[in-house]
């Protein structure tokens, strides 16, 4: 066990810039050990002697119709704020008045005389409900979207208020946004020209992506060696495929020797980043980068080819492409036990669902063997030997505010008592005696809720849908983040969550941050362009193996002449005005 946990803190900490630490801010202070509800913890200290709480102007200087009350600006009057909230489905209690919504809702009253509301919307298809809410005025105040070309398009049609003046003009207010985020996380999508800032970042503080997992026990029982190779990786699925009567008895006709989704980009992601040769640059990633999912970048072609090879060898699940966001059949299929490969977000198998299983626990009582588990896998090198994760900077959501956000301060010291250290701890691991317990070494274990507190269950991971500046659990100390994030996922034992950490921090890169300006071919088209894009590849993958040229040039051509080709030119020039010749970004 020590050994194990040794290991996972060598993981986490292997590469300090994937998690952008503060380590200025002070450990929280108690959270509630008792379920309440009402208390929130105490905010921390607003700087010391030198922080930027130390910069709080005189009451006479303060904006009009606030006071000042423990050091955090007050309203006379009671504001309202509507904040939008993600409803994820996860079977838990109502996100929008549960115990920790009215945690926040009680604690933002109390320091600011900010009445909070909460909007909900769905977790998917997030961005195509943005659009109608702005256009009819029905946006919540503070808006979170992964999309930040969607806030851009709504930017320059008007729908987008800018942030700049509010987070700087009253920046000695926002002591936690600013100590949370920087310069960095807040200036992170600036206009150069204009000084527009359309959003704000949140911070990754796990700056994790994606990896590939494969079913421990079957490769166990067929005597398979964890695959290193493509090649070996293939051959894996082919015994799954060749063993589907050892391995799943009367379910043999359900095997799934690799399962991917709709968004195959995302669940195939290690497989096609491998066939990005070394050395890409940064003018590359950048010119190719308006795509997420990294369609246009050189050499993810023939990462496409060998899914399409695999497809036609009856290796892919064969229905793919017929589930859309939200639906969730392919983690039935897994949970049944009937895939033996996959990928997806770094601990996607590990993650509990909103049953409070993860795909991990799911097996075990689906095959009624202890051993059943899936297992990170590296078997996807590049042309140099690398096992490249290509991560963005550590960013994550976008919180932006529409044009009929009415109460801008408000909702600016909303985001800032959100970002407080103390609000974001608690909310990451609820209370103890019910969301956790405190090992002796001062670690967290999170545990699952009992049915008679099931008002206290956490509908997202950490509760990310509330903490909506912050994404990671933070603890105060690099060393019980590590232990503590191993525990954070039930049912599964630490030296799997080791495992995924160590293949994923092995040769990861992150991008850096390029930000040159609007691009007006990218206006209205993130959308138009994503569905086309999975659109081409789910038809290039089961297209016939004669057919798959064919059928991805057409689709990429399509893609080009609907504005990617105009992307790409207008970026190209964008990148020449700010760095020249150069290839690489100092």
């Amino acid at each position: 066990m020590k050994k194990t946990l040794t290991l996972l803190l060598a993981c986490l900490m292997v590469l300090p810039l994937l998690a952008a630490c503060n380590p200025s801010e002070a450990p929280a202070t108690q959270t509630p050990s008792n379920p309440d509800g009402t208390i929130a913890p105490s905010t921390p200290d607003d700087g010391g002697d030198d922080g930027p709480g130390d910069d709080i102007p005189p009451a006479a200087n303060l904006p009009e119709g606030t006071s000042l009350k423990d050091g955090k600006l007050y309203f006379d009057e009671t504001r309202k704020v509507s904040v939008r909230l993600f409803d994820r489905a996860a079977g838990g209690p109502n996100p929008e008045s549960n115990v920790f919504a009215k945690y926040i809702q009680d604690g933002v009253l109390r320091d600011h005389n900010i009445e909070i509301e909460y909007k909900v919307g769905p977790r998917w298809g997030e961005d195509e409900n943005i659009g109608p809410e702005l256009a009819t005025q029905l946006a919540a105040d503070v808006c979170v979207t992964y999309n930040y070309p969607v806030i851009k398009e709504y930017a320059e049609q008007g729908g987008v208020l800018d942030l700049y003046p509010w987070v700087t003009d009253y920046k000695e207010y926002l002591p936690n946004l600013w100590g949370l985020l920087t310069d960095v996380n807040i200036y992170y999508t600036k206009d150069p020209e204009t000084n527009t800032l359309w959003n704000l970042e949140a911070i990754l503080f796990d700056n994790y992506r994606t990896l590939t997992f494969a079913r421990e026990d079957w490769m166990a029982a067929l005597n398979i060696a964890s695959p290193t190779t493509v090649d070996e990786f293939g051959a894996m699925l082919v015994e799954f495929k060749n063993n589907a009567e050892t391995l799943l008895g009367a379910d043999a006709e359900k095997m799934i020797p690799y399962g991917i989704t709709y968004d195959v980009a995302w669940t195939a992601c290690n497989l096609l980043t491998s066939f990005v040769p070394e050395g890409i640059t940064d003018k590359d990633q950048y010119i190719n980068g308006f795509d997420d999912r990294r369609t246009l970048w050189p050499g993810i072609k023939e990462g496409y080819r060998k899914l399409n090879e695999w497809y036609n060898d009856g290796l892919i699940w064969k229905d793919f492409s017929l589930y859309g966001a939200g639906d969730d059949t392919f983690d039935q299929l897994r949970n049944a036990g009937y895939i033996g490969a996959c990928g997806g977000n770094w601990d996607i198998v590990y993650r509990v669902g909103g049953d409070k299983d993860s795909a991990q626990t799911h097996v075990k009582k689906s095959s009624g063997n202890p051993d059943a588990a899936f297992v990170a896998v590296q078997p996807f090198a590049n042309n140099e030997g690398y096992y490249r994760n290509y991560l963005s900077a550590a960013v994550d959501r976008k919180v932006f505010f529409p044009y009929t956000n009415k109460e801008p301060l408000a909702s600016i010291l909303y985001v800032d008592w959100i970002s407080n250290y103390d609000v974001r701890r608690f909310l990451a691991i609820g209370y103890e005696g019910i969301n956790h317990v405190v090992e002796a070494d001062g670690s967290i274990t999170l545990i699952e809720v009992t049915e008679a507190n099931f008002e206290y269950t956490i509908n997202s991971p950490k509760n990310i849908d509330y903490t909506i500046t912050f994404n990671g659990l933070d603890l105060g100390d690099p060393a019980l983040n590590a232990v503590s994030l191993a525990a954070s996922y039930p049912g599964t034992e630490t030296k799997y969550i080791a495992k995924a950490l160590e293949y994923h921090n092995e040769h990861a890169l992150v991008s850096k941050n390029n930000q040159y300006g609007d691009i007006p071919a990218e206006r209205g088209k993130a959308t138009a362009l994503a569905n086309k894009r999975n659109t081409f590849i789910a038809q290039a993958v089961r297209a016939s193996v004669a057919d798959f040229d064919k059928t991805w040039d057409a689709g990429m051509d399509d893609y080009m002449a609907s504005g990617g080709a105009d992307v790409i030119q207008e970026r190209e020039v964008a990148w020449v005005k700010y760095n020249g010749d150069a290839v690489w970004k100092d």
